[in-house]
């Protein structure tokens, strides 16, 4: 059973990872609005998607403008976070809260890998998606942060209970 200091513990985590996510969308609206990328740099409009990915990546970091090079790393980071946040929840064993972790994870690496679209093929529809998959990741770690510290008792007798009565 999960005790209440480890499930305080990834709250921390999840909190960070909602401020984080907010910073993260905050500097992607400012990306789009005021850094121009280039339509030709390495990786724009790959064949091969993660190879081009890769390249479109590093040359935001190395070659980007700070703001971009901030919401690059910084997009990073966070995928590296929502791993950390999922590995905590899966060692906590609450599978609501694993379930939720997860999902929240998903939804901001998908975030991560449609910017990285962006910067491949700079079309609107990457950005958008950006923005509507870290929303849900925010909403995802947000019900991590509402759901209770220890399961309820109650609801185990009562699933018990159903699984009793349809034996009998």
């Amino acid at each position: 059973m999960a005790s209440p200091n480890k499930v305080a513990r990834l709250r921390l985590q999840a909190i960070g990872a909602v401020f984080s996510i907010c910073l993260e969308a905050g500097l992607g609206i400012f990306v789009n609005l005021f850094v121009t990328i280039p339509r030709h740099h390495s990786g724009s409009s790959p064949s091969d998607y993660f190879s081009g990915s890769y390249h479109s990546v590093a040359w935001a970091i190395s070659h980007g403008a700070i703001a971009l090079v901030i919401h690059a790393v910084l997009g990073l980071a966070l995928a590296i976070m929502v791993i950390g946040i999922v590995v905590r929840s899966l060692i906590l064993g609450r599978r609501d809260l694993a379930t939720w972790s997860i999902l929240g994870a998903l939804f901001t690496i998908g975030a991560g890998f449609n910017g990285a679209s962006f910067l491949d093929y700079e079309k609107n529809v990457s950005s958008f998606l950006m923005t509507v998959l870290a929303l849900a990741s925010i909403l995802c770690f947000v019900v991590v942060l509402y759901l209770p510290v220890t399961p309820d008792p109650s609801a185990a007798s009562v699933t018990e209970d159903h699984a009793t009565d349809a034996i009998n």
